[in-house]
């Protein structure tokens, strides 16, 4: 394999709850190329959420390093890893996690608010976006109006907009009926065939074998690993 997007060596993550220790990841190892789609499995509490959290630079293993392609992110600064996360990584929720007072335009601009981007710029390309993912007509929609397959397309759209190498879903079709989640499981699918690498945290073994790997976690380790050969 050439230089993976992601490496992970020996990453612990230790919780401290009252008076005992509840290790969410114990020694985990894996590398995962650029362009991969990689379903993360396994029952609650096995480390699925841990780990997409720690990929996402939003928690800090207590050892171990993190390399985001070939850079050593776990000994950046809070503001240097959040820098990296607003422009290399992309993110898309169960809940949808809106901003409910913005509209769907809004929501999609937020990521480029907040990296400075220019106006000009940021209005072309929501307008793509919009145009992309069928929500011309609801732009100036707040997100209580909108149905749950079309908050899911404004998320989609909103954790894609800077353009990122890799894009977290976590639990993306748990809100929406088997239609909608259809839905936006294509809409996943064909960034990942633009070359975005696509990790996907799921209960459900149907969406898990659409993946052309599955990683199985158990007790903050990884139990199995299905590379598609």
């Amino acid at each position: 394999m050439t230089t993976p997007l992601i490496e992970l060596q020996g990453i612990e993550r230790v919780f401290h709850l009252g008076d005992s220790e509840v290790h969410a990841l114990r020694g985990l190892d894996l590398r995962i190329g650029a362009g991969e789609y990689v379903a993360v499995m396994g029952p609650s509490g096995s480390g699925k959420s841990t780990l997409l959290n720690i990929l996402g630079l939003l928690d800090q293993p207590n050892a171990g390093h993190l390399l985001l392609e070939g850079r050593d992110v776990t000994t950046l600064s809070p503001d240097e890893q959040a820098a990296v996360r607003s422009r290399r990584i992309g993110f898309v929720f169960q809940s949808f996690h809106l901003v409910p007072r913005l509209t769907a335009a809004e929501n999609i601009a937020l990521p480029m608010v907040l990296a400075g981007m220019a106006p000009r710029e940021r209005a072309q390309r929501v307008e793509q976006a919009l145009q992309a993912y069928g929500l011309t007509n609801r732009a100036h929609h707040k997100p209580n109006e909108l149905s749950g397959g079309q908050r899911q397309r404004v998320a989609i759209a909103r954790a894609t907009i800077m353009q990122p190498a890799l894009l977290l879903a976590d639990e993306p079709t748990g809100n929406l009926d088997r239609a909608t989640g259809d839905e936006v499981v294509r809409l996943l699918e064909a960034l990942n065939a633009t070359g975005v690498t696509l990790i996907v945290v799921t209960h459900d073994p149907a969406l898990g074998a659409r993946a052309h790997r599955r990683l199985m976690m158990e007790d903050g380790g990884l139990q199995l690993d299905t590379a598609a050969s």
